[in-house]
């Protein structure tokens, strides 16, 4: 007697080979940009333990410091009364050549094969943050090392987004969009998690091990990167995804035999054919100047620009201002600040399924910003007051600042790229640079405001501690 199928042969039956394929991509590069903000995190998470308060701790029997110091256990440079700006120079060297780099990085991006350049770029990503966190090892004292590492990281990074944005782009069609990209888009927030997480299990002993093990991490994934990203659907006989509204052609016709889980490579197989024999122009990247013209560049980049600003504050310095408002550990007050992260998670999500329902990307961003402003001063107020509105208010206002986040450095500049589409035969050159350039375009814009990101948040923790006190 025979037994009934298995349940979990059922289930892959239940999807397509086209599906699988599209799962598969949309998890590896989830984890790609995992692993690249997870590696910008743990300087967070080390600054209060690169300059703290060393009053109530025992000193060692050799040590040779003045006895009236109280920041003998602080890490030179870092133990000057300047060390905020310090501190804010090491920000400010990653974000200054983060914005550079991306003018930069498109040049080379769209001339090389995403998989390389990715591969690439996280290898040299884990090379130099590894090499910021042995500074600690090799006992290395002079800012020139750590700032010129956070340079070379920062040039780097830029190799991330625009291309794990392209290659999901290449494989997802219009249709829910913004809810499929939400739920992707989490990796910002899942990365900034697992740094502060990883960056804390040594920050009170040994803070170079919370740069060397992301690092180590973050290059193993490029390995990985190297050996399985796929590109574009056409490369494993894959269908080409729909990028214009409407409802998709056969897409859910069980008669059809291309979308059934035996026939779609045949399917896929006629349509790669059919595409190769399309005449295919000579690819031109679009102008820099030229993608300012399109409709919403401008627009959203602006509001890219302040919510990156706000974004990339709390990604800096949120463990620092909850370790001298609230006296938590510093382990303790990196893992409460990824609550904000948690609610950018639930923020980036219910933006894509907001403005899916309603197709108003921008009405959706406009109310999320302005509902995040008054938030963020009722957190300087409250929130300290006690965990549980902390808690609370962490998340509420991680919600409202990365939803748009998330909706803008998604869904809508893959939008502005699927507006415009070219002909079918011209989708993978001039389409694939014109919607790279796009996609960065929108980058750029918001990108700019790196160094004042970086330059003024010491000076402004500088009022929120006074105005917490008064």
């Amino acid at each position: 007697m025979r037994s009934s199928l298995a349940p979990g042969i059922w289930f892959l039956r239940a999807f397509s080979r086209d599906s699988w394929y599209r799962g598969f991509i949309l998890l590896l590069t989830f984890l790609i940009y995992t692993c690249y903000h997870m590696s910008r995190k743990p300087i967070s998470i080390v600054k209060s333990r690169l300059h703290q308060n060393c009053s109530e701790l025992i000193r060692p029997l050799n040590d040779t410091h003045n006895p009236n110091d109280t920041t003998w256990c602080s890490w030179a440079p870092f133990d000057q009364d300047n060390y905020k700006e310090l501190l804010g120079a090491v920000d400010n060297a990653f974000l200054v050549a983060y914005a550079i780099g991306m003018f930069i990085s498109g040049i080379f991006g769209e001339r090389l094969p995403l998989r390389y350049y990715l591969s690439a770029g996280m290898l040299l990503s884990g090379l130099f943050t590894s090499l910021f966190g042995l500074g600690y090892f090799w006992d290395i004292h002079v800012l020139w090392y750590f700032v010129l590492m956070q340079i070379f990281n920062g040039l780097v990074q830029t190799t991330g987004w625009p291309s794990v944005v392209t290659c999901v782009g290449n494989w997802f069609g219009k249709g829910k969009r913004g809810f499929i990209m939400g739920i992707w888009n989490s990796h910002t927030s899942v990365g900034n998690i697992l740094g502060s997480l990883i960056a804390g299990i040594w920050v009170s002993d040994h803070w170079g091990l919370s740069f060397v093990v992301p690092g180590v991490i973050t290059a193993v994934m490029g390995i990985i990167t190297f050996l399985f990203l796929i590109e574009y659907p056409e490369d494993v006989d894959c269908a080409s995804p729909q990028h214009h509204d409407g409802p998709e052609e056969n897409q859910n016709n069980p008669e059809d035999p291309g979308h059934s889980p035996y026939g779609h490579q045949e399917s896929s197989l006629e349509t790669a054919t059919k595409c190769s024999k399309e005449p295919s122009a000579q690819p031109v990247a679009i102008s820099f100047f030229g993608a300012l013209l399109i409709p919403g560049v401008i627009e959203f980049s602006l509001c890219l620009l302040f919510a990156k600003l706000v974004s990339y504050t709390f990604l800096y310095w949120l463990p620092l201002y909850i370790f001298n408002v609230a006296h938590f550990s510093a382990k303790d007050a990196g893992d409460l600040s990824t609550l904000f992260d948690v609610g950018g998670i639930i923020g980036g999500i219910l933006a894509g399924l907001i403005s899916d329902y309603t197709n108003g990307r921008a009405t959706t961003c406009c109310i999320m910003l302005i509902l995040a402003a008054p938030m963020l001063f009722l957190y300087n107020r409250f929130g300290q007051n006690g965990i549980g509105s902390s808690i609370v208010m962490l998340i509420i206002c991680g919600a409202l600042v990365n939803g748009p986040y998330s909706l803008i450095t998604t869904a809508v500049s893959a939008d502005l790229v699927g507006d415009s589409q070219e002909p079918e035969g011209q989708r993978k050159g001039t389409v694939h640079r014109h919607g790279h350039h796009r996609r960065h375009r929108v980058h750029r814009c918001s990108s700019g405001a790196s160094a004042g990101r970086a330059h003024f948040p010491h000076r402004l923790e500088q009022r929120l501690l006074h105005a917490h006190l008064c």
